[in-house]
């Protein structure tokens, strides 16, 4: 049999990278690919260490040709792997409405223009789809509007698109983490100057941060999603949802059970209560 072949996008590091690195070890060829190559040291590195080689190639999922033209280099594709993503914590009335926009666009607009350019080779091999949400894509979390309207949108689209693809062969997976300890987190840009600007919200903002850090402090591993995307690419039936840790399926699960939407309410408001 010959060897099959996934894309990774976001691999400079986090889940990501991780994941580039355990799918190689399991025998996969890798195509790790990240916006800016030249910030592949780490992958690199991790490869090194780990005893496998990658296919490192730039691709920037907020640019439809990019995402065309790595894509059209391929002969194969047996996955792909929507993990790109970037965080953002704000609210609406003090941001702009192209602050939000951005989130979107490289959150959910990302995400789709790696799947549509995937999906032809994909049901020549009858291949698959997974794509890293989050659960911030099944409850909405305070100061993550932006992001979690991105991931509501991926999620809703990829349910949708599930049905439509498995007709044609491919089978479409969401994989919702829950708290991952990596650069993720410290690359949303909330510092001690964001809460000295956030006035009549900085009471709230402050609870939100305290909360979040203690949630982080007990994070999941890149290391620890990783292995169970690799447990999903070779699963002969593979479910639509995975939720990757005790933590993510109590937390989503608390919505997917609330029918009215008042356990949720009631959960979130604690995270920004100053009592």
């Amino acid at each position: 049999m010959s060897v099959k072949t996934v894309l990774i996008t976001g691999t400079s590091s986090g889940i990501g990278l991780a994941t580039a690195v355990a799918t190689a070890r399991a025998g996969w060829h890798v195509v790790a690919t990240m916006r800016d190559t030249a910030k592949s040291g780490a992958l690199e590195a991790a490869a090194r260490d780990a005893g496998v080689s990658l296919q490192i190639e730039s691709l920037d999922v907020t640019d439809p040709s990019s995402v065309e033209a790595c894509l059209a280099g391929l002969d194969r594709l047996d996955a792909l792997v929507n993990n790109a993503g970037a965080g953002h914590v704000g609210t609406l009335e003090q941001e702009s409405v192209d602050d939000v926009r951005a989130v979107m666009e490289v959150n959910f607009f990302g995400v789709l223009h790696a799947t549509r350019a995937a999906l032809p080779l994909l049901r020549t091999s009858k291949g698959r789809v997974l794509t890293v949400t989050s659960v911030g894509g099944v409850v909405g979390q305070p100061f993550n509007e932006a992001y979690c309207a991105a991931k509501f949108a991926v999620e809703g689209f990829m349910e949708s698109l599930a049905p439509v693809a498995a007709a044609t062969g491919v089978s479409v997976i969401v994989v919702e983490p829950g708290a991952v300890a990596s650069e993720f987190v410290s690359n949303v840009g909330v510092d001690d100057d964001a809460l000295d600007k956030a006035g009549p919200y900085a009471p709230a903002l402050s609870s939100y941060l305290e909360r979040t850090r203690g949630a982080f402090a007990n994070a999941q591993t890149p290391q620890a999603v990783a292995e169970q995307l690799v447990e999903v690419l070779g699963a002969e039936e593979p479910p639509f949802r995975v939720l990757t840790s005790d933590s993510a399926r109590a937390f989503a699960g608390t919505k997917l059970k609330d029918l009215d939407g008042s356990a949720v309410q009631q959960l979130t408001r604690t995270w920004v209560s100053q009592a």
